[in-house]
């Protein structure tokens, strides 16, 4: 006989960077495992350095990292984890993006411009990802830039089912910030049998996050309107469509997003927005000076989610069973 066989059995091993440590001890929570403990600190030229407490050979990693604020400073660390997992014979390497960092720069709008979420695709695979678990891909074409599995999850059923249960349904409407999230927010209407608006707006190309709303297209006077958007950054588009619904005789306005970015003076908007609550699910840290003094900010965990996914891959399962409902 040629060959040696083994009996050992699949290992699981979860790992997290420092960005967001929190929703990995409760994704390690959900999955009843420990995340694997790092030394990971930065030298004082600001280089990373990173070791593993423990072996990874021959596991199937999970790697966590959310790109928060210093972005740039998280997605190193991350691309220097998986490197490090790939030279420790790391069976497989799959990457848990709950916020994927420069996703809103997916394609060219002008001349000489990168692409710069393909770039990141790109970072990954060449540190040794050998697959892609993210959250509410700013747009699905995403998912084609990497070239291997992507397993793209949904916060609607987390965000939908929150808003159903709290507002009456028949005076609702579900309302889309731009035209570019109507797929979106009609996947909401079909889950809440709610009726779709739209805010048209028109954005300044030379100017980031200038926005001019114009008009409301939908029936939107007396009802509760729920803005659906997957990001707030500043919070300048989304207060904008607010106050355009409350123009046109909206009697209350929740806003809901999977990524509360939440930079800038994004702070002072939601503060001083008339909208009754904002939503978001925990795929990025709150900042603390909005969730301590802000109590219409609610935060959800996606937690479950990203842990009954990576079970699925991991079990060789299918991660789109989990939303086959939509």
């Amino acid at each position: 006989m040629t060959g040696i066989k083994t009996t050992g059995e699949k290992k699981m091993m979860l790992f997290s960077g420092r960005a967001h440590p929190e929703l990995a001890e409760e994704v390690a929570r959900q999955l009843e495992v420990d995340v694997v403990p790092t030394k990971a600190l930065d030298f004082a030229n600001g280089e990373i350095y990173v070791r593993y407490q423990e072996s990874a050979r021959g596991a199937d990693c999970f790697l966590m990292q959310s790109h928060t604020a210093p972005i740039n400073k998280w997605i190193m660390e991350q691309l220097i984890m998986i490197d490090a997992l790939k030279r420790a014979s790391a069976r497989s390497i799959t990457v848990i993006l709950p916020f994927y960092g420069y996703a809103r720069q997916d394609k060219k709008h002008r001349g000489r411009e990168p692409i710069s979420a393909r770039l990141i695709a790109d970072l990954m695979k060449t540190a040794g990802a050998t697959r892609l678990l993210a959250v509410d891909l700013h747009t699905d074409q995403i998912q084609g830039f990497f070239d291997g599995p992507v397993d793209h999850l949904f916060a609607l059923p987390l965000l939908a089912d929150y808003v159903g249960a709290k507002v009456d349904r028949s005076k609702l409407t579900v309302v889309s910030p731009d035209a570019g999230r109507v797929r979106v927010a009609d996947r909401w209407c079909d889950r809440l049998g709610a009726p779709l608006a739209i805010v048209h707006k028109r954005r300044d190309k030379d100017v980031a996050n200038q926005v001019t709303v114009h008009e409301v297209v939908g029936e939107v006077k007396g009802r509760v309107c729920v803005l659906v958007d997957d990001m707030i950054d500043t919070g300048g588009t989304i207060c904008a469509a607010a106050d355009a619904l409350f123009a046109h005789g909206a009697e209350d306005v929740i806003v809901t997003a999977t990524h509360g970015v939440l930079s800038g003076p994004a702070a002072d908007r939601l503060k001083n927005s008339k909208v009754s609550e904002f939503v978001f699910t925990d795929t990025l840290p709150t900042p603390l000076e909005l969730s301590e003094s802000l109590d219409k900010i609610k935060v959800l965990s996606i937690a479950p989610t990203i842990a009954r996914a990576a079970r699925e891959v991991f079990q060789d399962g299918s991660v789109t069973s989990l939303f086959d409902e939509q």
